[in-house]
């Protein structure tokens, strides 16, 4: 069942590229020793019962407040369920991640999710009931998107504050966590914290690859590989991130916005807001001051 629900195709849900999933009762629908590819990044809290899972030939046994992040593109075997099972499961694609992380969250996002050696994690009470309200929240955001339509900003705030806690957790209880990298996860890593620092200013691909001093090619090639999406995807998510961001939560004017993220125009900027959200920037502000009034 655990497998099924890993696996899930999320392209093709109400909010795409994430399911999250709150298992009151386990049910057992493939062989125990099945070993499978994990096609995204899945983070499973135990709330009761225990099983056992090998993940990269590492084999763990976990029970009641386990924490453990089973990443992507890893083999991995469920081997024994025991006991009375119930769990929460979150399920995304790295698109989704990159997407909907705030620039802060970006990051350290990205670095306990990638190279992360896996092992589990056995949270203190006030910790486990913490994740586990975070994950009732993000399941309950989930299902009113599915039945009402309802926009999906909530939506984007509930997963970051989901990141924050892991981020917390995994810096609490295991700071070495993060630590092992591989070259090609470090120039990443290192790209990101750039892109959060100079993304309103910079929106070219050279200008990071000279910072890293590496060829555009070179870092386009290891960011697809480690992220699966191009180096000028994540900028533009990035600034439009920043715009949304902008957008919201303070007053300045369109033309100062476009001003501070060094466009030549307003209509530039709303060109390039446009081209990446299919609303201008004026509608997107008065959709969502429209939702608060409505609220």
């Amino acid at each position: 069942m655990i497998k099924d629900l890993i696996n899930i195709e999320l392209k093709d849900l109400a909010i795409k590229g994430l399911d999250i999933n709150i298992i009151k009762k386990y049910v057992i629908k493939t062989a125990d020793d099945e070993s499978f590819l994990v096609k995204n990044y899945s983070i499973i809290l135990i709330k009761s019962g225990q099983f056992k899972i090998r993940l990269k030939d590492i084999t763990q046994e976990l029970a009641s407040h386990d924490l453990i992040i089973i990443p992507k593109n890893s083999f991995c075997t469920f081997l024994e369920v025991k006991g009375k099972l119930q769990l929460f499961l979150i399920s995304f694609t790295s698109e989704f991640a990159f997407e909907n992380c705030l620039k802060k969250e970006l990051v350290d996002s990205f670095t306990f999710l990638v190279g992360v050696p896996s092992p589990k994690i056995t949270l203190e009470e006030k910790d486990f009931l913490v994740l586990s309200l975070i994950y009732k929240l993000i399941h309950y955001v989930n299902k009113d998107v599915q039945q009402n339509g309802q926009d999906a900003e909530l939506q984007r705030i509930s997963f970051n504050l989901f990141l924050y806690e892991l981020k917390f957790i995994f810096n609490r209880y295991n700071s070495e966590l993060t630590s092992n990298f591989s070259r090609q996860e470090s120039l990443t890593i290192q790209f990101l914290t750039i892109l959060t620092i100079h993304c309103k200013k910079h929106r070219g691909v050279q200008f990071y690859a000279g910072a890293l001093f590496v060829t555009r090619g070179y870092l386009n090639k290891t960011v697809k590989e480690i992220t699966g999406k191009t180096v000028k995807n994540l900028i533009d998510q990035t600034v439009i991130n920043e715009i949304k961001n902008l957008l919201e939560n303070s007053h300045s004017s369109i033309a100062f916005i476009a001003e501070d993220f060094e466009f030549s125009t307003p209509s530039n900027f709303s060109a390039f807001f446009r081209k990446h959200t299919s609303i201008t920037p004026s509608e997107y502000r008065h959709n969502i001051f429209g939702r608060f009034k409505s609220s």
